[in-house]
């Protein structure tokens, strides 16, 4: 059993994912928007730009996790890069949300790139750094269960603010996007301050040989983690495709402006404040995986439920805190999965690859929104929805709206449950890990005081995983052992 963490402790930790959240999610909903209405650019040229820089996050993310991977600083081997990247990211924060009429597509592309690296190197710091720090099968998913409740803050405090701004300073919308990029540049340097004097980082134990390209190839062959990368790309596309259109259906389809599909928008996010406990509950009764199953099942019911809910502001408002709901699951119990499946490459290799295990998940996630932004901007163009109409658009260019909107997420996420059905790395096995790999780790902190070496910082060479299967399939009786 790993050490519990006491809550202020593990809030503080969380800070960071307030103004990280806070930061991503108006550059997926907001910016698109704003640059196509307020700054006259293209459409399609706004889609390719937002596309292409998740395309880049392909490649940029497993580099930075293999990066990580082999740092070995006094600092730690996470935390410099969550330092390194704060001003990267708030240098082009400023760029994008300040950004003036006459912008071109390369521009945007340029500052979404660098904006990019910086939230991906302090991002998967944090996120490494935690699964280090909690390496008990139920506190990780107790500490995601703190950062998505931090995570979803951030976006509600987000989405507030140019309500806020409007209401009671007469601030533009232009105005109130500009107010939200100052709001990330001036919480992000205290929020990782907190977490840095929070939470120690752990010491990582060194491996005797040095880490070959095989090592990378074989995480491919790890069937736990390719689930996990499937459902992330599946769970995390629908989203993508929700929020990327979030502003152009409610206004063109059901006539909201800005200002309302915001407010709806803002009761999304209270019900995914809601639920995330809710999942983290469920996790510890389920197992992980098949929490997250009826996570996806009541997303696409809930997704699906927007083409036949009444017409209406209250029915509007039920719809959007019913889907709400679900949208923390993902967040919270993917990374605390991978994290298990870390333990698990760490028996079978002897390297510790939390680098680049969790950047193979953030890359996933973003397949799913490169795809998201080019494929539905692209359709889009192609059936003549024009983005200033609004209501005035044809029927087949709004029928094509709503059905990327409200259908195509509500597949994705049945797909996922498909996904999951065959994951078996529950509590069970992963307690047969964690006795496997402390009893590896004692014998060779032993061998190391007996020929009168440091007894940290070294790993041995791999048990077998064998008895891992073995003695977890001949356990699996209870609900979260059942193969």
């Amino acid at each position: 059993m790993g050490q519990r963490h006491s809550s202020w402790r593990v809030a503080a930790f969380s800070a960071p994912c307030l103004p990280l959240a806070a930061m991503m999610l108006p550059v997926t909903i907001y910016l698109p928007n704003y640059y196509a209405r307020d700054l006259g650019v293209g459409l399609a040229a706004v889609g390719w730009a937002f596309g292409l820089v998740r395309i880049f996050d392909l490649w940029f993310d497993p580099l930075l996790g293999l990066a990580m991977d082999r740092t070995r600083t006094r600092l730690g081997r996470f935390r410099p890069w969550f330092l390194a990247g704060a001003p990267l990211a708030m240098l082009a924060i400023y760029m994008l949300f300040m950004a003036q009429p006459g912008v071109s597509a390369g521009y945007i592309l340029l500052w979404l790139v660098l904006g990019f690296m910086g939230q991906s190197m302090a991002q998967l710091g944090h996120m490494a750094w935690a699964a280090q720090a909690a390496p008990d099968y139920s506190e990780r998913s107790r500490i995601y269960g703190w950062w998505q409740a931090f995570t979803v803050g951030g976006m509600l405090l987000i989405l507030a603010l140019p309500v806020i701004l409007k209401q009671f300073a007469g601030a533009s919308d232009a105005q109130g996007v500009q107010g939200m990029g100052w709001f990330v540049i001036l919480t992000l340097p205290p929020a990782m301050l907190l977490a840095l004097v929070a939470m120690p980082e752990p010491a990582i134990r060194r491996a005797p040989r040095p880490m070959r390209l095989g090592n990378f190839l074989q995480l491919f062959r790890q069937p736990s983690a390719l689930r996990l990368l499937a459902a992330d790309i599946l769970l995390g596309t629908g989203p993508a495709l929700a929020g990327t259109l979030f502003f152009f259906y409610f206004d063109a389809v059901h006539g909201y402006p800005r200002g309302q599909a915001a407010q709806l928008l803002l009761v999304y996010f209270v019900g995914a404040l809601v639920g995330a406990p809710l999942w983290t509950r469920l996790a510890g009764k389920l197992g992980k995986h098949r929490a997250l199953m009826v996570a996806a099942g009541a997303y696409a019911l809930a997704q699906l439920s927007v083409l036949v809910a009444p017409e209406g502001l209250g029915f509007s408002i039920l719809v959007m805190f019913l889907a709400g709901l679900p949208f923390s699951a993902g967040s919270i119990l993917l990374k605390a999965m991978m994290a298990d499946v870390g333990d698990e490459v760490r028996l079978k290799t002897g390297h510790d690859q939390s680098g680049l295990l969790f950047s193979l998940l953030t890359g996933s996630i973003k397949i799913g929104s490169a795809s998201a932004v080019i494929l539905s901007t692209s359709i889009l163009a192609n059936a003549g929805f024009d983005a200033k109409a609004g209501a005035a658009n044809s029927e087949s260019a709004l029928l094509t709206l709503s059905l990327i909107f409200a259908v195509a997420p509500a597949v994705l996420a049945l797909g996922a449950i498909l996904v999951l059905r065959g994951y078996r790395l529950d509590a069970l096995s992963h307690a047969e890990l964690r006795r496997q790999l402390d009893e590896r780790d004692r014998l060779d902190d032993l061998a190391l005081v007996m020929v009168g070496g440091s007894a940290t910082y070294s790993e041995g060479p791999a048990l077998s995983p064998e008895p891992v299967a073995a003695r977890a399939g001949a356990s699996t009786k209870g609900p979260e052992g059942k193969a």
